[in-house]
């Protein structure tokens, strides 16, 4: 080895260099430790002078595999190799990266594309990585594009580099997310995607399983490509890899590996741990491209693998967890039977099958938990199933509750303690189920009488079964109880409960039994907590004195302490997923440690607190009550007026409505007016025509005659006309009258509430346009009262024409003869100018109707603004009342807050107390503002 290092150095001849790097070479598997000691420094130098020829290039990468790589030596099946092999490579690696440039060199070698150098560039780079990760990965990060220039190893079109591209990235993203980012915007996530599917998705080989890898690396606690992944749209992609054929007879152990491992993925993207907005998103881009719906047809064939049945459980129950959307699509999925039954019920007949897998239990009751978590609908349909009104009573279907009663009293201990979990989460924080199971009766053994949900659990308990299941109906009683003092008086009115855990509490026994007692503990201290003392046997100071009696209060906190310091405990409180290496450590559910944090503190408190102190709380909740009863009222009443405001706002906008209509119709009436008058200017002008024709005949007396008559008839027309002109002048100084008042009426309400002007400021408006409407008519009806002026002077004219012409009449018989024609011309035109007459007197008086509807609408108008300034004056005064009765009622909480902090009792702000009206009040404020 020595020699040939000198020839490596030494040598002149490119050929004597190249023969001496490929002895080291051969030599360097067996002798490992004695080549990398004197060689690696004579290969480095080769790689740095010597890059123009491949071959000895390539001969020197391998060789510095052999020596830093593990792979070879590891195996041989002697025991104590692999310290010294891990112990090697490592040194090794750590003098091979002392120089940076080392490193910086190589990543240059890589971008080479002969094979030769390539490809034992990519394996000598891969084994640094696993030997010393971080340091290597901080090398190349700093690198100028260091990331970018092994991304290209995925477009190779060789499939031994594109692969061993594949396991240098998942070595190069192994917990750096500065790394894992950069990689995945270098658009990994499409060239892994395109891998996958060229491979055959599922079906593929090792190299989908070594992509699936990478992506997990890519994706795992990092939300930046989380979402990366989401905005891309790759979760579509996803897709087909589930779409698994109806012949389920093959399943190769690589389709099984590579299954799990994309269900994974899913479940990485979904994953509790994630940012809840995230996990949202994913979840709902998970069922609008059909994954979801893929991902339950695999829950319900037959043929699928056990471990792949539990990890599709798993991955179902991540995605539909807190998921409304999702919760309901999961609650119609039914199981392709006859006759269909749905999903859960299947899933549960599972979960309390003691003859099923541990693990697929397990999976199934987190399925379960993740279907009613945030979910009250789905939790109201399964304790819906075990009220009495909704039991089938002809047996053909079994539902979730009954499935789930069966479990709870079945002698399997684990069905036991999975029933109870999951009926304490299908009564999670929903205060109504928990008052609605209590009419749950069971029916025990024929003859006897029925008995209670809640009696035959504590029946179970103090029959002494076994831990695990008392453990969870201690668990499923604490939740039940909790927050619920209907359920609490209940549990109290049997007079062996309270013994019973006093007597549990207060003996000495072995370490198993110490967590029974310790949940014995919590249900007494939440039976006191939550007590409303409507028995009398049972209040909470006669419950406290019989603590300090029968156990002793330091006894009976430190019982209760037994819980959050158990083993167990720490590891349900981790996720919330169920994982347990053996059905014997299944004792705590995730949602039960969080009730346990909750109450534990509080419970030791309400132990200590005194009766007079019980007494002050009670006072004060009290007086918060009213108050709160109180403002909630107050509220109500200015709901109520906001509503009738909102009405009085509704008949003002109809108001409004009506009056453009009424304008609409007098713009009309006047256009039909002006058309009338010009066709009444048209039939004048004609009748003076014909009048001057008829003058112009030498003999024109019988006609004279004629038109006396027809001038009569035309000065009763006329006194007609002006009769109606009074009257209309009349009416028009009524609504004169009426306008002026509305006028002073809205000078008044200037000085009313600025919001009431608003909504007003339209009928003021309108008013005005009603004002200058009638002046518009009163001019025109002035015009016409000028034109018929005009027309009496016109008829004196012709009386003085008919009295001149009275004499001549009777000499004149015989020029009648010769003017018949004219004679009869002329009773024609008058005939016509008679009809005219009377369609405008028809006209006429259909306008008068009109106005006279106008003059109603008017008078309404008036009555309901004088309506809306009572009502305004009303709420302005209830208002000003609500206001000083809600500062004597702050003035007096203010005063009682103070008093407790005192008597040193703490206090919440006003702000906590009413968190849970906060939508409510926001809402009233912002409409207060508004009035």
């Amino acid at each position: 080895i020595q020699k040939l290092c000198d020839r490596v150095a030494s040598s002149t001849l490119l050929d004597d260099r190249r023969d001496a790097v490929r002895a080291l070479k051969s030599l360097s598997k067996k002798y490992r430790l004695e080549v990398g000691i004197q060689a690696m420094e004579h290969l480095i130098h080769v790689l740095q002078t010597d890059r123009s020829d491949s071959e000895i290039i390539g001969y020197a990468l391998d060789t510095l595999y052999n020596v830093i790589s593990n792979d070879l030596e590891e195996e041989e099946q002697e025991e104590n190799v692999p310290k010294q092999v891990d112990d090697l490579g490592s040194q090794f690696t750590e003098i091979f990266i002392k120089q940076q440039e080392n490193v910086t060199l190589l990543l240059t070698l890589v971008e080479e594309f002969d094979f030769h150098v390539r490809w034992p560039g990519v394996k000598l780079l891969t084994s640094l990585l696993k030997q010393q990760g971080p340091q290597v990965q901080q090398i190349i990060l700093v690198s100028p594009m260091g990331v970018s220039r092994l991304m290209d190893l995925l477009a190779d079109s060789r499939e031994v580099i594109r692969n061993d591209g594949v396991l240098l990235l998942q070595q190069l993203t192994k917990s750096n997310a500065a790394i894992q980012k950069i990689v995945a915007f270098e658009n990994a996530f499409e060239r892994l995607l395109d891998i996958i599917t060229e491979e055959g998705n599922s079906d593929g080989g090792i190299v989908v399983e070594d992509c699936l890898l990478l992506l997990q690396n890519l994706l795992k606690n990092n939300n930046s490509n989380q979402n990366f992944f989401k905005e891309g749209s790759y979760i579509q992609r996803m897709k087909p890899w589930f779409e698994v054929g109806d012949d389920n007879c093959g399943w190769s152990a690589q389709k099984v590996t590579n299954l799990h491992l994309m269900l994974q993925l899913v479940r990485v993207l979904v994953s509790p741990t994630n940012p809840p907005g995230a996990t949202s998103s994913c979840q709902k881009a998970m069922f609008h491209c059909g994954l979801l719906q893929q991902l339950c047809t695999i829950l319900m064939a037959t043929g699928v693998p056990a471990d792949i049945l539990t990890e599709t459980i798993n991955t179902v129950s991540e995605v539909i967890r807190g998921c409304q959307m999702n919760q309901d699509y999961f609650a119609s999925v039914n199981a392709p039977s006859n006759p269909p039954r749905p999903a859960i019920v299947v899933l549960l007949m599972s979960m309390v099958n003691e003859r099923q897998p541990f693990v697929l239990r397990c999976a199934v009751l987190y399925c379960f938990q993740c279907f009613l978590y945030k979910n009250q609908k789905g939790q109201g349909e399964i304790v819906s199933t075990l009220l009495p009104s909704t039991i089938d009573a002809t047996g053909n279907s079994v539902s979730a509750g009954q499935l789930l009663c069966g479990g709870l009293f079945s002698t399997d201990s684990l069905s036991n303690w999975c029933a109870a979990v999951a009926l304490a989460h299908a009564l999670q924080e929903n205060a109504t189920l928990k008052e609605q199971l209590l009419r749950v009766q069971l029916a025990t053994s024929i003859g006897n009488p029925p008995v209670s949900l809640l009696q035959q659990c504590t029946n179970i308990l103090s029959q002494g079964s076994k831990v695990q299941t008392r453990v969870g109906l201690l668990m499923l009683l604490c939740t039940w109880l909790s927050n619920c003092s209907i359920a609490v008086t209940h549990f109290l009115h049997n007079p062996a409960n309270v013994p019973f855990l006093t007597g549990q509490i207060a003996e000495n026994l072995g370490e198993e039994e110490q967590l029974v007692q310790g949940l014995c503990a919590l249900l007494l201290g939440i039976s006191i907590y939550y007590n409303d003392n409507s028995l009398e046997n049972y209040r909470k100071e006669k419950l406290k004195q019989l603590i300090e009696k029968r156990i002793g209060r330091e006894n009976f906190i430190e019982k209760l302490g037994f819980i959050s310091k158990h083993e167990l405990y720490s590891r349900a409180a981790q996720k919330p997923q169920p994982s347990f290496s053996s059905p014997d450590h299944m004792m705590f559910d995730h949602e039960f440690t969080k009730l346990v944090k909750e109450l534990e503190g509080v419970i030791s408190k309400a132990i200590y607190k005194s009766s007079e102190e019980d007494k002050k709380e009670e006072e004060v909740k009290k007086t918060l009550e009213q108050h709160d009863n109180i403002v909630t009222h107050y509220k109500k009443v200015i709901r109520e007026q906001d509503q009738e405001l909102e009405e009085l706002k509704q008949q003002i906008n109809t108001l409004k409505s009506q009056n453009e209509q009424l304008q609409a119709t007098v713009t009309q009436q006047v256009s039909q007016i002006q058309q009338h008058k010009d066709q009444y200017n048209l039939l004048k002008v004609q009748l003076g025509k014909d009048t001057q024709h008829q003058n112009s005949h030498s003999d024109t007396f019988q006609m004279n005659g004629i038109q006396t008559e027809d001038v009569s008839k035309l000065k009763e027309e006329l006194e007609e006309w002006k009769t109606k002109y009074d009257l209309l002048q009349g009416q028009l100084k009524e609504k004169d009258s009426v306008i002026e008042k509305l006028k002073s009426s809205q000078l008044e309400l200037g000085t009313t509430e600025q919001s009431l002007q608003t909504n007003k400021s339209g009928g003021l408006e309108h008013n005005a346009e009603l004002q200058k409407e009638l002046e518009m008519l009163r001019s025109q009806i002035q015009q016409q009262s000028a034109e018929i002026s005009k027309l009496q002077t016109e008829n004196q004219k012709l009386q003085v024409m008919n009295a001149t012409a009275d004499p001549v009449l009777g000499g004149n018989g015989a020029a009648a003869v010769k003017n018949s024609e004219a004679e009869g011309r002329l009773e024609q035109e008058i005939k016509e100018l008679r009809n005219e007459v009377k369609a405008l007197s028809e006209e006429k008086a259909s306008l008068k109707e009109h106005l006279d509807s106008s003059s109603s609408t008017v008078a309404i108008l008036q009555d309901e603004k004088s309506k809306l300034q009572q009502e305004v004056a009303e709420s302005k005064k209830e208002q000003d009342d609500l206001l000083v009765l809600l500062a004597d009622q702050d003035q007096k909480l203010s005063a009682l807050k103070i008093k407790l902090k005192d008597l040193g009792v703490p206090v919440e702000d006003e702000d906590d107390i009413e968190s849970g009206d906060q939508g409510d009040e926001d809402e009233d404020g912002d409409e207060e503002e508004q009035d």
